[in-house]
């Protein structure tokens, strides 16, 4: 794509993000405001860089049941801190990211506490972050993710698979590529 076809597209997905988010919480009963679970998740970066996140997750209205499963709908509120070293010893750095993004879950239908899901949204990572070949150029990125999971009760574990990047915004746009495993408790 054309750099200005990439900034669209971010654009698009950013208003469809929030689009998505309002539409969903205007519809909802206001005791969906409450989140629902809290988790905690943390993995490797492919820049020598740790990621350590928490944050909550919250009901919106949207289910759709089909013949291989069910589709639902969740938003994530996320905090998390980042640890890179430079190169050769040089400068340590510990980034805060926070984001919030909208989650579609596929419970499938022959194996019920099984779960996949994807989600995309906006993240605010200060200071830009910067590891010993990476910089990014902005502190606003995009984050999107793909996992799979099992619940157990109220509680469930998941891995994951996280890329941050600008959608090429503005240049350089290394982005960042995370292996994470997720424990998440009901609340």
């Amino acid at each position: 794509m054309f750099p200005r076809q990439v900034k669209f597209v971010a654009m698009a997905a950013a208003v469809c993000s929030v689009s998505v988010i309002h539409r969903a919480l205007a519809d909802a009963p206001p005791h969906t405001l409450a989140p629902i679970s809290a988790f905690i998740q943390a993995g490797f970066g492919d820049q020598r860089t740790n990621a350590y996140v928490a944050g909550a997750t919250f009901y919106l209205p949207f289910h759709f049941d089909f013949s291989a499963g069910t589709v639902t709908l969740y938003l994530e509120g996320s905090v998390g801190r980042w640890h890179t070293e430079g190169q050769r010893g040089g400068t340590t750095a510990w980034p805060t990211q926070l984001g919030a993004t909208p989650v579609l879950r596929l419970y499938p239908s022959r194996a019920a506490n099984w779960f996949a899901e994807v989600g995309v949204g906006p993240n605010y990572i200060v200071p830009i972050f910067h590891s010993g070949e990476k910089r990014f150029s902005t502190e606003f990125n995009f984050g999107d993710h793909a996992a799979i999971g099992r619940r157990f009760g109220a509680s469930e574990v998941s891995l994951r698979i996280e890329h941050f990047s600008n959608a090429g915004i503005s240049h350089p746009n290394p982005g960042e590529n995370f292996f994470q495993a997720r424990y998440a408790h009901r609340i």
